[in-house]
């Protein structure tokens, strides 16, 4: 009998794999991370075949640790790192170079060149994205620029593109399948919004080939089934599809408009459901698909910083002030405040609603009684910070402040940050007794694409409160903070 659904969750630093029952419990889970490659400063890179790997791993151990036999699983939902560019043969199946990562910087000059020539307009307009390094589409065309080989073998019709998904799917079918879904693809800056299609207008500035680009589908739907993929059976139905923040926002159960969630991860990622229309923002904010299920899309807001949880990690192995991750709590409570440190954590740029490519992270207000808790305490403040600025930004967009806000991902188990960032938002934050949300939206696709789950109100009644953080700081304090926080913002 088929029990389970195995959702993959493939990171930026590693590769995640829940079996998730019928209960939207998490029965088992396997983690495997790979390693990252830093070229040249502002560069990030991933070898394909270390991600395809660490999945091949995690999909071991997760079947291992729940003494799970693969027969039990009944499909397979695929959540990914979005921007992330991986190009490979169609005949070898091989990757043509390292993937170009979200985070790396490479095409910020394309990007003004772009804006030079007049048309930002359009592709914000058509997209709903800015022109930043950021986004696939000028990976994609600085790889056609830059990789002979890549070049040749597009010429020749037998160079693929896609997102990781993409290239997950190819490998999990046996290179039956050559696809993405809507959500990853409004992340390419090739995707018309309205038409929900890959645009020429959008194409040709790049100097695109429609040749490269992998089929579009919905994100509840039948894309393939597996084919010689080791510890798996044969012909597990693909079902589920998504972009990581687009999938934890399934995965909260913000299914009506209004409702928001943040992902803390290696970034901050912040999205509202905005409804049916893809609406414009005048804040600097994205417009993107959110998810197209039983014929019905939905769009969203989003904002993104690139660093969040990095910040952490940037702590631990640049300054070495903690050992561990989980220390930061620890550390940040030690002293009651920051001692007029504020950190901006622009170590690869600022995202929404600055876009700033060019900025870099900030530590100021440093004196002799400047501790190690000051700093820590400085970096979660400059979490919390830089995601407020997103959600006024949303707020402005809707038209009305957000009620509350679900959040998710590895730091959202930081109590400290949670209850800054309620303070600093003026809002409450809700933390789900499963913060494994990116893993669980992409699982509840999976099952409502195959009828394991019958309906958004199945799911929905799966979402369960662990806690509610309240703000509760002084108004006066947390006034100054913002206000050092917006002086800072401009010297980073």
């Amino acid at each position: 009998m088929s029990e389970y659904i195995m959702a993959i969750d493939q990171g930026t630093t590693g590769t995640t794999v829940l079996l998730v029952d019928r209960f939207g419990k998490v029965a088992a889970k396997g983690y495997r991370e790979f390693p990252q490659i830093f070229p040249q400063a502002g560069w990030v890179e991933h070898d394909p075949e270390r991600i395809w790997e660490s999945t091949i791993e995690s999909i071991r151990s997760a079947l291992q640790s729940g003494e799970i036999s693969p027969s039990s699983i009944a499909a397979i939902g695929i959540t990914n790192q979005r921007e992330t560019t991986v190009v490979w043969d169609r005949i070898t199946g091989q990757p043509i170079q390292n993937a170009i990562v979200w985070q790396c910087r490479r095409t910020a000059d394309m990007c003004r060149e772009l804006k030079q020539a007049g048309l930002e307009p359009l592709y914000r307009l058509k997209t709903g994205l800015v022109l930043d390094p950021y986004f696939s589409g000028t990976k994609l065309a600085w790889i056609l620029r830059n990789n002979p080989e890549a070049a040749r073998l597009a010429r020749e019709g037998r160079l693929a593109f896609g997102t990781v998904d993409s290239f997950l799917v190819w490998r999990l079918t046996g290179g039956a399948a050559h696809v993405t879904d809507v959500s990853n693809a409004s992340r390419t800056l090739l995707l018309d919004l309205e038409s929900l299609l890959f645009d020429d207008e959008l194409l040709g500035p790049l100097g695109i080939p429609r040749s490269v680009l992998p089929e579009l589908c919905g994100n509840s739907t039948v894309v393939g089934r597996t084919r010689g993929v080791p510890n798996l059976v044969d012909g597990i139905p693909i079902s589920g599809m998504a972009g990581d923040q687009q999938s934890a926002l399934f995965g909260q159960a913000c299914f009506g408009t209004g409702d928001g969630k943040c992902t803390f991860g290696t970034g901050a990622f912040m999205l509202v459901n905005i409804g049916e229309r893809p609406l414009p923002s005048t804040h600097g904010l994205l417009t993107t698909v959110a998810w197209t299920h039983a014929g019905q899309t939905r769009y969203a807001f989003e904002g993104s910083a690139f660093i969040a949880g990095a910040a952490v990690q940037w702590l631990r192995d640049g300054l070495q002030i903690i050992r561990a991750a989980w220390e930061i709590e620890e550390l940040a409570a030690s002293v009651p405040d920051s001692g007029g440190v504020v950190f901006v954590p622009a170590l690869t740029g600022l995202g929404a609603p600055h876009w700033r490519p060019d900025a870099r992270g900030a530590l100021l207000g440093i004196t002799r009684g400047t501790q190690r808790g000051h700093i820590a305490r400085a970096a979660l403040e400059g979490i919390a910070l830089q995601n407020r600025d997103i959600m006024r930004a949303m707020a402005d967009d809707l038209g009305k402040h957000l009620a509350s806000l679900r959040v998710d991902g590895g730091a959202a188990a930081n109590n400290l940050l949670m209850q800054l960032q309620a303070d600093l938002l003026g809002t409450k934050v809700l933390r789900p007794s499963q913060v494994e949300t990116t893993g669980l939206g992409a699982a509840f696709l999976a099952g409502l694409g195959i009828g394991f789950w019958g309906s958004l109100d199945e799911v929905r009644a799966v979402w369960q409160l662990d806690r509610e953080f309240s703000p509760s700081m002084d108004p006066g304090v947390a006034s100054r903070l913002i206000e050092s926080w917006n002086a800072a913002v401009p010297r980073a």
